[in-house]
Formats: structure tokens, C-alpha cells, sequence
């Protein structure tokens, strides 16, 4: 689904965990950081044991330069995705805060 379609969707009332979630995914990979972030972050606040925003956010601070928050993320988001049992999102986290520091 397009962006526009996603933000229609905003407007109408369906806001939700997952369109929040494919907002993001969405405006990163039109390197919109700065509204991909603040799409996940509403994402969180639906759901703040959702280790897949965490992941998705942690990058999109990193592109969007913001070294400092990006850690701070990955480092909560590898603590969730421990507690919850999501190995391969820990561990792609990991990989990921590694690189920054």
C-alpha cells in the first residue's frame, strides 16, 4: 500500500499498531526520517513490547543522523525482543548497535 493510501486511512480513523508500523517502513525507504519516526513512535505507544518498531526506529534515527537515539533504541528494543523471546530481532539489534558504538 502507498503512503497516501496509509495517511487516508490516518484521516479516516484507522489509526492502529500497524498502519503506524507501515507509515514508518513506508517513509524510510523514501528517506522521510523525521516523519517515519514520529510514526513509530505512535506505533510504540500502541504496543511498547513491539520489538519490530524498535528495530524499523532505531535505523530511521540512524539515517536520519541521530547516532545518540538510535542507541538508546536498539538498546530498549534488544531488551523487549529478549523478554519476549524474539531472537532474530535481538540479534539483528545487536548487529545494528554495534555499529555505533
Amino acid at each position: 500500500m502507498d503512503i497516501n493510501s496509509l495517511k487516508l486511512m490516518l484521516e479516516n480513523g484507522q489509526d492502529s499498531l500497524i498502519l503506524r508500523f507501515g507509515l514508518g517502513q513506508a517513509l524510510i525507504k523514501q528517506n522521510d526520517y523525521s516523519q517515519a519516526i514520529e510514526h513509530l513512535l505512535k506505533a510504540l505507544k500502541y504496543d511498547p513490547e513491539y520489538s519490530a518498531a524498535y528495530k524499523l526506529l532505531g535505523k530511521a534515527y540512524m539515517k536520519n543522523k541521530q547516532s545518540q537515539l538510535a542507541i538508546e533504541i536498539y538498546k530498549k528494543g534488544i531488551q523487549v525482543a529478549d523478554n519476549k523471546g524474539d531472537i532474530q530481532a535481538s540479534k539483528e539489534m545487536k548487529v545494528f548497535l554495534k555499529r555505533l558504538l
